[in-house]
């Protein structure tokens, strides 16, 4: 009695934990990446590849604890439990890169910095930077912060036990304060809270963190190939 009252107090603590590790990970990075590139030597730009490279590895270490990204996560009687699924997720996606690009002005959107900028002296694409930014941007980051956003956040300001709340049992004032807080993670504040608001119904309406994965990903990758293309770094 007493080990299973112990566990019942410490895994929801691990369970945070190992969703919470990936994200701090990639903030530091974005905090600590240029003064450690100069330590090191390197092109700053480059510490983004060893920026995604530790998300993988924290997310590989903990593969087994994301429940959700299972069969057991999946609940079949749920609205979007099929195709049906997948195309809202895809439709989604198109819907919020769309927005992305559009709502880009003030007061909408924080004074653009810089961005990721993969030229080399002469204007050129360093096709290496550009294939890492869209892997880590579209693959990645989608897993990342669908797992810390939506599964972690989004649930625990419901419950702190927030693997015993299924996502169809989120209330919506945990929506919306959960996508705010993702909308102000971004530059582009206004189309983050529209996503954040988008993905988190999603999950909400399916039960399955895979559509909201599936559709963060879609519209990372529309939004990568869209700044190649256009040369609108300061969207990286």
């Amino acid at each position: 009695m007493i080990a299973q009252t112990f566990m019942t107090v410490i895994r929801p603590k691990r369970a945070a934990l190992v969703r919470l590790l990936p994200f701090l990970l990639y903030i530091a990075f974005l905090v600590v990446g240029t003064p450690l590139a100069h330590v090191l030597s390197v092109d700053p730009r480059w510490m983004y590849t060893l920026q995604t490279l530790c998300v993988v590895v924290a997310l590989a270490c903990f593969r087994r604890e994301y429940v959700e990204l299972g069969r057991a996560g999946a609940p079949v009687d749920a609205p979007l439990a099929g195709a049906s699924g997948w195309l809202a997720a895809l439709v989604v996606g198109l819907a919020v890169w769309a927005i992305w690009i559009w709502l880009d002005f003030s007061p909408f959107a924080f004074a653009p910095g810089k961005g990721y900028v993969p030229l080399d002296g002469a204007g050129a694409l360093i096709l290496p930077m550009v294939i890492v930014r869209i892997f880590g941007a579209a693959v990645v980051v989608p897993v990342m912060e669908e797992l810390f956003w939506r599964s972690l956040i989004m649930r625990w300001l419901d419950d702190a036990n927030f693997l015993a709340l299924a996502a169809r049992s989120v209330t919506l004032r945990s929506l919306l304060f959960s996508s705010l807080a993702f909308g102000f993670e971004h530059g582009q504040w206004a189309a983050g809270i529209i996503a954040g608001l988008a993905y988190g119904a999603l999950y909400r309406a399916s039960g399955r963190l895979w559509l909201p994965i599936v559709a963060h990903g879609l519209t990372n990758l529309l939004l990568g190939l869209w700044v190649v293309h256009t040369g609108q770094w300061h969207f990286w």
